[in-house]
């Protein structure tokens, strides 16, 4: 069926006036895009701009995906198990509580219980029902941290973890046979919750759930300045009741909202892009910090699964710190806690992407742990905890990409926790008469100075994947150096280490220890590239950062320009 074939089905078939109005007004061009193709289902699950069409998030796309994964849940399901349930969360976007209402009712049509919170909650509150309740599985209706246009549907695990590739190939599988018009059991929430298909998921479970946050606190009675003097902003999301209420519980009371970015809003009037890892993002908290005079600044992001940072330095001037850096620091922070209060374990581990700074690296090893690394994403780490023979081993985990966590009630990055674990470690120094700036100088002088960013180019063109495939050939097969500098090793993730899905990703260690990494994109024509380098001062970190950018281009376009 062609763009047009299924327009004119969906024009004929759709039910919803809001759709329908989009529907006729749509041109040629916005008839291609909406049509196309279907949504993808990968392991970030569906992500789309809201519209009509088989390319747009949508009342029906997200019913035939809640049909899908009910008849994935339901063939999985062991006869004798009693009756499988899925655990569904949201959070302020556009649509959400829409596109909850109706995954819920089509699990309880298909014979599964249902349980939704009653209000928007955060992603990590979602992993904690799921792994709390038993469920088969879990849905977060959220686009994370993407513009006010999109939203998504995330799919998780009964570990509480995200769907690996294996398992989001099967689901997709399983929607690809729905067909949106025909073999959907809509089913009717209202209904479903009377006759107690569908249930509410008790306060309580959202209490355990904080009651567990407060439980990864290492400051064990320790002095800490808890008037610290916190900005903190949810960025119109979901943060505010389940920070607030964990910081309020564990003694932060001089804490000041943003009031433009209190409340739920799918607009995001003030930040168009929800994005703490964006300075844009931050201005606004910053306005606020430089009129208080605060400590510390923390955003989440709307499903709070992220949290980025500034803090003020001993000259008074505030710092947007990045996730390498925020989590070398907590890190640091935790270790050095636990291990001051006999609280490592026998067999410590601290685990992170391979894209994350490698100076995490040096500061595990220095109190003792052994590191993980994944593939990126922290679905991988939640996996990764699972494995461990005992999950009391646990230490800590985070991401390039501001995710951070230091417990094993769930299995995904935890906003929460992460804005506890900040203000516990900015307490901590404040009652020492140190900021978090100067404590991360005085990590760099121990360790190393690092510097850890990305860079990611198009090779557009029909053969671009193909050319980009023979760039990291090259490097794999066939470089021994990066300008002057050595490569002293190569870690090939193409041939599955440590029990990792094969991944076409190559890291080149380099004889000064800096490292880089190559991976080709799998959705679109762009090589990305990881750098995390080190050095003995600052000036040197900087006069590497051009050297090196420089060389591995050279590289990088002279085989792509002679490929075939």
């Amino acid at each position: 069926m062609d763009c047009m074939e299924r327009y004119k089905q969906w024009l004929e078939k759709v039910m919803y006036p809001e759709l329908t109005a989009e529907l006729v007004a749509m041109t040629d061009d916005t008839i291609r895009e909406a049509f196309n193709r279907d949504l993808k289902f990968g392991t970030g699950g569906l992500r789309g701009i809201l519209g009509a069409g088989t390319n747009r998030m949508n009342i029906y796309t997200v019913a035939r995906a809640s049909q899908g994964l009910a008849d994935y849940t339901n063939r999985h399901w062991e006869v004798g198990q009693g009756r499988p349930s899925i655990a569904v969360s949201y959070d302020s976007r556009i649509k959400s509580d829409v596109f909850a209402r109706t995954a819920t009712a089509a699990f309880a049509a298909n014979g599964i219980k249902a349980y939704i919170y009653p209000r928007l909650m955060p992603t990590p509150c979602l992993s904690f029902a799921v792994r709390r309740m038993g469920c088969a599985a879990g849905v977060m209706i959220t686009a994370s941290h993407n513009p006010a246009e999109y939203n998504g549907y995330k799919v998780y695990g009964s570990d509480g973890c995200q769907v690996t590739t294996a398992v989001a190939k099967e689901i997709q599988d399983a929607i690809e046979a729905v067909e949106v018009f025909e073999n959907i059991c809509w089913g009717n929430f209202d209904r479903s919750l009377a006759d107690g298909s569908i249930e509410y998921i008790s306060d309580d479970i959202c209490t355990e759930y904080i009651e567990a946050v407060k439980g990864t606190s290492v400051l064990y009675g320790d002095d800490a300045d808890k008037r610290l003097k916190v900005v903190y902003t949810p960025l119109n999301g979901t943060g505010l009741e389940p920070v607030m209420r964990t910081l309020h519980e564990s003694g932060y009371g001089n804490i000041t909202v943003v009031k433009e970015q209190e409340k739920p809003d799918g607009r995001f009037p003030t930040c168009p892009r929800p994005n703490p890892e964006e300075p844009e993002t931050m201005k606004l908290g910053l306005k606020y910090c430089r009129e208080q005079g605060a400590d510390l600044l923390l955003a989440t992001d709307p499903d709070c699964d992220r949290v980025g940072i500034a803090a003020r330095d001993g000259n008074g001037e505030y710092r947007l710190l990045s996730a390498n850096e925020t989590g070398v620091l907590l890190l640091d922070f935790i270790c050095s806690q636990r291990q001051k209060h006999g609280a490592l374990g026998n067999k410590p581990v601290f685990m992170k992407t391979i894209v994350t700074t490698d100076l995490a690296e040096r500061v595990a090893m220095y109190y003792g742990l052994r590191t993980v690394n994944t593939l990126t994403g922290f679905k991988y780490i939640g996996e990764q905890i699972g494995k461990l023979d005992d999950e009391r081993d646990f230490v800590f985990a985070f991401e390039e990409s501001y995710g951070y966590l230091s417990g094993t009630y769930v299995r995904d990055k935890d906003g929460v926790n992460a804005v506890l674990l900040i203000c516990d470690m900015a307490a901590f120094y404040k009652a020492k008469g140190i900021s978090l700036p100067d404590r991360l100088e005085e990590i760099y002088r121990q360790f190393g100075y690092c510097l850890t960013f990305q860079r990611s180019n198009p090779f557009a063109g029909m053969d671009g994947l193909e050319k980009m495939a023979g760039v990291v050939d090259y490097l794999r097969n066939g470089a021994e150096q990066i300008g002057e500098i050595s490569i002293e090793k190569k870690v090939d993730y193409l041939q599955g280490i440590g029990g990792l899905p094969k991944s076409n990703v190559l890291k080149l260690e380099l004889e000064d220890g800096s490292g880089i990494i190559i991976r080709p994109s799998g959705t679109e024509p762009k090589l990305k590239v990881y750098f995390s380098l080190f050095g003995d001062s600052p000036g040197e970190i900087e006069w590497k950062r051009e050297y090196l950018v420089r060389k591995i281009y050279d590289v990088i376009y002279e085989i792509f320009d002679n490929a075939k």
